[in-house]
């Protein structure tokens, strides 16, 4: 009698099952850490904004808050990275926007955040002149937030 060698179809079988129970219990905990290291990366993003803004602010007391391209630019002493220090920055799967009050010199600013889709985030953040983070919402949303209110929720 011959020796058989290899595996046999059913063992091929259950070995591939197995290997697919172990992908659907995985993946949708992998999604969720990428999702929640999106929105750590957001506010980390936020906070390094409410610092340059206020660095910014006291060197050029006279211009008050400035734009984020200003921010990255040399001229200002790159105080954002690369990534943020644009018109309309984009990082982490979160789009970026800063508005600056009317008043000259500029003595308020809001930095709002909005996941660019679903997969990369639910909640946008947003902070102002008070360097105070706020969840500014909890359900999917790409509106980035002009405004952020004192009513909003502050990250803890």
């Amino acid at each position: 009698m011959r020796k058989q060698e290899g595996f046999s179809l059913i063992e091929l079988l259950i070995v591939v099952t197995i290997i697919l129970i172990i992908a659907a219990i995985s993946v949708p905990n992998l999604m969720r850490s990428r999702m929640s290291a999106n929105e750590a990366s957001a506010v980390g993003s936020v906070r390094s904004i409410n610092s340059a803004e206020a660095m910014y602010q006291q060197i050029n007391p006279t211009v008050g808050y400035t734009d984020l391209a200003t921010l990255g630019s040399t001229a200002a002493g790159n105080l954002l990275d690369s990534t943020l220090g644009q018109a309309s920055p984009t990082k982490s799967g979160y789009a970026f926007t800063l508005t600056l009050g009317s008043d000259t010199p500029a003595s308020s600013y809001v930095i709002g955040n909005a996941p660019l889709s679903s997969s990369t985030g639910t909640r946008q953040f947003c902070s102002d002149q008070t360097f105070v983070i706020r969840v500014a919402g909890t359900t999917f949303s790409s509106t980035v937030p002009t405004t952020c209110a004192t009513t909003l929720a502050a990250l803890q």
